[in-house]
């Protein structure tokens, strides 16, 4: 797996240096900055331009790019007693996925659950997430309905976004909690959504539409994180 770009790249060295199989460089680096790399006794190939643009599909890699370990999603069984996941159903924007990934982790949740869809690129997540993918457990369950199943069965209550909510700002939330949240095309199906405990929403202040699922997803975690 191939990620790109500075922040990443440096992100990854200092806390996750045993994933890496490769490091790339399109660019003279800093001997400081060298010398740090040379340390971890990983091979580090001096690549051109042309190279970095093919491996990095074109995106803004920075002259920064490394190899390393395939993602490896955390069984849900091993997450689904956590006390507050962040579950994300039929969102597939590796953008919106990764700013979500982030918010959930530097707010505190337990985990993300990626449902509604049967696989997942990771390699943009991690990058969009600036590294957070790595450090927060990560399940992929396809089946929303045997999601929703099991975590009633670990006494979780769940919420749902939904345009027909209550107040997020109103609610006090259960200590075993879980938030669904639909893609901005599709939303949530009647069917996934009869099954949730309760309905949420974000109260706008203005006549306005609505907020993307990244802003909408850092808002609900927000409100609903333990104090």
């Amino acid at each position: 797996m191939i990620v790109y770009g500075k922040q990443i790249f440096f992100y990854i060295i200092q806390r996750h240096p045993k994933l890496i199989k490769r490091v790339l460089l399109s660019k003279k680096i800093a001997p400081k900055l060298l010398q740090k790399v040379k340390r971890l006794n990983i091979p580090i190939e001096t690549i051109d331009n042309k190279k970095a643009q093919a491996l990095s599909r074109g995106g803004n890699h920075q002259g920064f790019l490394l190899e390393i370990e395939e993602f490896r999603f955390t069984p849900f069984k091993d997450i689904k007693q956590e006390s507050f996941l962040v579950v994300l159903y039929g969102v597939t924007d590796v953008g919106n996925i990764g700013s979500i990934v982030r918010s959930a982790y530097a707010l505190g949740a337990d985990g993300l659950v990626l449902s509604g869809i049967k696989s997942m690129q990771m390699a943009g997540v991690i990058r969009k997430s600036s590294g957070a993918a790595l450090d927060l457990p990560i399940a992929l369950k396809s089946n929303i309905f045997d999601l929703i199943k099991e975590l009633h069965d670990c006494a979780t209550t769940i919420y749902c976004a939904h345009m027909d909510g209550e107040d997020v700002r109103a609610l006090s939330f259960c200590h075993k909690r879980a938030i669904i949240l639909g893609s901005e095309g599709e939303g949530i199906n009647k069917k996934v959504l009869k099954r949730c405990d309760q309905r949420i929403k974000i109260e706008m202040k203005r006549d306005f539409d609505s907020l993307n699922v990244a802003a909408a997803a850092a808002i609900f975690i927000d409100r609903m994180r333990d104090e």
